[in-house]
């Protein structure tokens, strides 16, 4: 595939990420870095700054095969037709494999349940996924059955037509019964495994939350997200004094109400059909441990 620079002095991975269909800023730099690219006929530098009229050739290498292995469990599909599925995921399931998780993900279930019928973006196959959510976050994710889903569905989270809407039982009360948020979010400068708000090497979020009942000391909320960063809701909520509860990695360090991990839940899910554009939405009741804090909240008057 050959693209023309349109910009003087843009660098030659921020270049592909933005005219090039379905790529990423990282995938667009291991391209550079595994030589599939070339600047008027010879070996780009992601770091190139490009002249007007300049000739970007690229190719992406047929998808590698995934060594991931196919695992039977329960999947809780809401809603599947020929190119995407929507899986209800619990609280406690791991989206990818990764240290400690090789066998037990919600990638291996689809993998054993759906096979072929998964997605290969950018010459590596990624079984399905378009987007994640936590570990100990429960409720609705996205899976593309090809890559042409994938990549209009992909498409939808870029420019935030995909909307997902989220339920949070947060510590502390709100003046106000809505809000937003609008804090860029990026890597933690002394802990790389959390994320915070900082300007620095950071990356735009908004997320957008309104009051569904206010309790003693904590409050029922509902989030919509206009971004999708790592962490966006905890890292939000957490930065405003109302951390969500049982988050002890951004919150309070101690279990609250039996909580020791985020009282989030992905419960809608809407997006364009790929076929025909057509609107999906997606519903997901709240889930037992999250009826079980408002049950006790209730209790507390």
């Amino acid at each position: 595939m050959i693209l023309y620079a349109d910009i003087p002095g843009e660098r030659l991975d921020a270049f592909l990420a933005r005219c090039a269909e379905n790529m990423s800023r990282s995938a667009a730099q291991k391209l550079i870095e595994e030589g599939q690219v070339t600047r008027n006929g010879k070996p780009g530098k992601k770091n190139d700054k490009l002249n007007t009229g300049d000739a970007i050739e690229y190719t992406i290498p047929e998808p590698k095969e995934v060594d991931i292995k196919p695992t039977q469990m329960q999947l809780d599909i809401v809603y599947e037709d020929e190119d995407v599925v929507v899986i209800n995921k619990p609280k406690g399931l791991v989206v990818h494999p990764a240290a400690g998780h090789q066998d037990d993900t919600l990638v291996n279930g689809l993998l054993y349940a759906l096979g072929d019928d998964l997605s290969g973006i950018n010459g590596e196959l990624r079984p399905g996924i378009v987007h994640r959510i936590d570990k100990d976050t429960s409720g609705l994710l996205a899976v593309a059955k090809n890559d042409f889903a994938h990549t209009f569905l992909a498409s939808q989270l870029k420019d935030h037509t995909m909307a997902r809407t989220y339920e949070a039982i947060v510590c502390g009360s709100f003046r106000e019964d809505s809000g937003t948020v609008d804090a860029p979010i990026g890597r933690h400068p002394s802990d790389r495994k959390k994320m915070c708000v900082t300007e620095r090497n950071s990356k735009p979020a908004v997320t957008h939350w309104e009051v569904v009942k206010r309790y003693r000391g904590y409050t029922h909320i509902r989030c919509k997200l206009e971004t999708g960063r790592t962490h966006q809701i905890r890292v939000h909520m957490a930065s405003i004094g109302h951390p969500i509860l049982g988050d002890t990695v951004y919150g309070h360090k101690k279990p609250e109400l039996g909580q020791d991990s985020q009282c989030l839940h992905a419960g809608a899910l809407c997006f364009r059909h790929p076929r025909d554009g057509r609107p999906v939405m997606v519903f997901a009741p709240l889930p037992q441990y999250f009826q079980e804090v408002i049950a006790k909240l209730e209790k507390m008057g």
